[in-house]
């Protein structure tokens, strides 16, 4: 991959401007990520696949990493909103609805590998751009509260920090198939219900 601070070149004078190449750079962006994993997210193969000279983008995004952060930036929309449609109403209790954020957690990040691999990178985070770390903190926000409901006595952010991260962990090991081979299982669901009961407690009646 090219050095993702460096500016592309300049696109040619002849070319007419298009008002909507911006989103369709990043649609294109969303389904290379999606088919090919986020290695294959070069400017010069989002502007091929867009129909457009390898210096188009540089209108919209003048760096790489902006262009990535953006692609990023659609990953969290895409994930919030299914978290948003589990949770529903949230008439659920905070225990089944912290189950469920967890399980739609890991489908997404194992349905969407390249995807979640860019919306994790520490450059993108780090960079500052389209505010991508602050897109994050909602979800974040989401896992805090309801632990706090579940665990009253606790610190929920530092409690929901470690269920992230033992998430985050299931979601790699069990992506590169590490998990499946030392615990035997081909299903997730024990391992997310595990994690849940370290960090929250064993469920009544289970």
């Amino acid at each position: 991959m090219s050095d993702p601070e460096k500016p592309v070149p300049k696109e040619s004078a002849s070319e007419k401007p298009d008002p909507d190449l911006r989103t369709r750079l990043v649609d294109v962006g969303v389904d290379l990520v999606s088919q090919e994993g986020a290695g294959a997210l070069t400017l010069r193969e989002i502007a091929r696949r867009a129909g457009v000279s390898h210096g188009a983008p540089r209108r919209y995004f003048p760096t790489h990493l902006e262009l990535l952060s953006a692609i990023a930036h659609r990953g969290f929309a895409q994930l919030g909103a299914r978290v948003s449609t589990t949770l529903g109403d949230g008439t659920a209790g905070p225990r089944e609805q912290l189950t469920e954020l967890a399980r739609v957690y890991l489908e997404f990040a194992l349905g969407n590998p390249g995807m979640y691999e860019l919306m994790f990178r520490h450059d993108l985070l780090e960079s500052g751009h389209l505010r991508l770390r602050d897109t994050s903190l909602p979800l974040f926000g989401v896992l805090v509260d309801l632990v706090g409901r579940v665990r009253p006595d606790a610190d929920a952010r530092s409690v929901a920090g470690a269920l992230w991260a033992n998430l985050h962990g299931i979601a790699q090991l069990w992506r590169w198939g590490s998990l499946q081979l030392a615990t035997g299982t081909d299903d997730f669901v024990p391992l997310l219900r595990t994690a849940l009961d370290a960090h929250l407690g064993a469920e009544a009646g289970r």
